[in-house]
């Protein structure tokens, strides 16, 4: 166990200095050449030829000492590159294939063994959800991403803690029970025909469409004060929070015109919601912004009233950009067009092809990253068109403004084909094997996009329109009046070292949309979340818990009651462990300094999961 404090500056933003970058050396012999007078040669023929030796000798001796310095130069960079292409490599790392298993639902509730303390001011649910079963018969699930949603829940009140644990009763999960098999395709899985029909009815049941999923196994969310878990199809599963029992099952398409939203919706103080999430017509694909009111008008209602306030059409209009999640401010909802695109074509005929809906989604790096920035209010796309280099986000940090700014913080990764590599089969590998896939696949980093708001004709071409000064960022207006993005790192080199970060959270009730100075994240020496991260974005300083053969879920922040302070609170994580001599248990962090104020052991076997929130109780 170790929590360790590692302030570092980032120097890697720095030019090279001078003494560094090859110079031609002054030299006299060159410039002299050619300036022989030709009445001096006539003259003094013996002299010149034994003075044009000379030169020639000192020439030669100087033009090799330059090319050995500059040979010393390219040898510096060639090692400094290399260092950088195999930086972050490891080997040896330990089989996580327990932690992505099925395991069996816990549905009575568990008394966890507490070591140290929980706060006594901390009441309320911690509760978590991701896959947690993975085969029904003889059917295999190919991907994490599909195993059947399993519901946590973690209560803590006056010090104890207990655990439960049931599978969401999803349409999905019970017809696959009833059929013994994977009868509904999932994102990595494609469903097989049914094996009683004949050939003929097997081959006619690639041409039916598909059946979508309401496995929701990605995330809690929350409209007009109740509880769902979501993905990123159109459904939705209502829940209640003290049973885990699914309570109605919702449609996003039977209230507005998309075909699904996303699991990481955003919220005003007031409770409204908003959410974005694709449509697909015969005019192309666009990307809706939604908003959830607040409140119920009557009662039975769930996202009754929910509205686009936006549509922003797709560059391409087969192939729209992949998203998870964007961002918000008080006044903006910004929405990240990258170049993950998913072929509509391939995805509709998936079915027909044999393919999982997986195969249709693409990382085409040929193309930049599109910011888009949309008033929350009126619904009105702003006119700036914003790029920056290709990158793929899957989590938002936060956003606020600042100066006439939008300022979006986001864990990016340079390589956007990370999904293909958690298939279950690589996540499940041992030794060198496990070393590759681990190796292949792109770290996630924090960085900051600075988007000037008011952008107008005469903004000189050339120029860093930010006027940000705490800033690295850059917004530059081009010729085509286009601005080019380029980010700030927001952490300094240490965290290469961690394997980056990702599953990002702040103190969200108080912050979100607001300048801040602290996330908590995973990171990740490891396919899965190997360490917890507190990081300071102003200092670019991070502070580490990690305990070696245990690995930690996504931290959730819970502020302590009457405290304005950013970090004055708690962190909750599960942290489980494949080894079967050792106990899972919750961890409470103090989230100033992040030391360990106590962990509730619980004796039974949990897979990683995805997301989840704290309910106060």
């Amino acid at each position: 166990m170790m929590a360790s404090h590692i302030v570092k500056p980032d120097t890697r933003n720095c030019k090279r200095p001078r003494e560094l970058e090859p110079q031609m050396p002054d030299s006299p012999q060159l410039s002299s050449l050619g300036k022989s007078d030709s009445s001096f040669l006539e003259s003094s023929g013996l002299f010149y030829k034994e003075s044009l030796e000379k030169d020639l000798n000192d020439m030669s001796k100087e033009i090799n000492l330059m090319l050995s310095t500059y040979a010393k130069i390219l040898s510096t960079m060639e090692s400094t590159h290399q260092k950088k292409a195999t930086f972050g490599k490891r080997e040896r790392l330990p089989c996580i294939a327990p932690l992505l298993t099925t395991v069996e639902e816990t549905p009575q509730m568990v008394s966890a063994r507490v070591r140290g303390h929980f706060p006594k001011w901390l009441s309320g649910y911690l509760l978590r959800i991701g896959p947690g079963k993975f085969e029904f018969g003889k059917d295999k699930y190919n991907h994490w991403f599909d195993g059947m949603a399993l519901l946590h829940q973690f209560r803590i009140e006056k010090g104890t803690v207990t655990y439960r644990s049931k599978f969401l009763q999803s349409d999905t999960y019970k017809a696959n029970s009833v059929h013994d098999r994977i009868v509904i395709s999932e994102f990595g899985t494609l469903a097989l025909p049914d094996p009683c029909k004949n050939v003929f009815e097997r081959f006619m049941s690639k041409f039916e469409l598909p059946a979508i999923t309401d496995n929701t196994n990605v995330n809690y969310v929350r409209y007009k004060g109740d509880y769902y878990v979501s993905t990123e199809t159109n459904f939705m599963n209502k829940v209640d929070i003290k049973t885990l029992e699914k309570t109605e099952k919702v449609d996003w398409s039977k209230f507005i015109a998309v075909n699904g939203a996303t699991a990481h919706p955003h919220y005003d103080p007031d409770g409204t919601a908003y959410n974005m999430g694709n449509s697909y017509g015969l005019h192309g694909s666009c990307y809706n912004i939604i908003r959830v009111p607040p409140e119920n008008v009557d009662l039975g209602e769930t996202i009754h009233g929910a509205q686009v306030i936006c549509s922003i059409a797709s560059a391409e209009r087969m192939k729209p950009s992949y998203y998870h999640s964007f961002g918000m401010t008080r006044n903006y909802i910004i929405f990240i067009e990258q170049p993950l695109k998913m072929n509509l074509w391939k995805i509709v005929t998936s079915r027909i092809r044999g393919k999982a809906f997986s195969s249709g989604i693409s990382w085409e790096p040929q193309y930049n990253t599109r910011f888009h920035v949309v008033d929350k209010h009126t619904g009105q796309l702003l006119p700036g068109m914003y790029y920056s280099k290709p990158f793929v986000t899957f989590h938002q940090i936060n956003a606020f403004e600042d100066q006439g700014c939008v300022v979006i913080d986001l864990c990016c990764q340079d390589d956007g084909r990370s999904l293909e590599v958690y298939q279950l089969q690589n996540l499940r590998k041992a030794g060198e094997g496990l070393d590759q896939v681990y190796n292949s696949v792109g770290r996630s980093f924090p960085r900051r996009f600075v988007l000037p708001l008011h952008v107008s004709l005469n903004d000189p071409e050339g120029e860093n329109l930010s006027p940000l000064s705490y800033s690295s960022a850059s917004a530059v207006k081009q010729a085509d009046g286009k601005i080019w993005c380029s980010y700030e790192n927001l952490h300094p080199e240490d965290l290469e070292e961690e394997g980056g970060v990702e599953f990002p959270q702040i103190n969200y009730g108080q912050f979100s949309g607001k300048k801040y100075r602290f996330f908590y994240g995973c990171g990740f020496r490891h396919l899965v979340g190997d360490s917890l991260i507190k990081v300071d974005v102003v200092n670019k300083t991070l502070t580490i818990w990690r305990e070696d053969g245990f690995y930690p879920s996504e931290p959730v922040f819970v502020p302590a009651p009457g405290t304005s302070e950013e970090d004055g609170g708690v962190i909750l994580s599960a942290v489980i462990t494949p080894d079967q001599n050792e106990n899972n248990f919750l961890l409470v962090l103090d989230a100033k300094n992040f030391e360990e104020l106590g962990r509730a052991e619980v004796p039974v076997q949990m897979p990683y999961g995805f997301h989840g929130t704290f309910v106060t109780i």
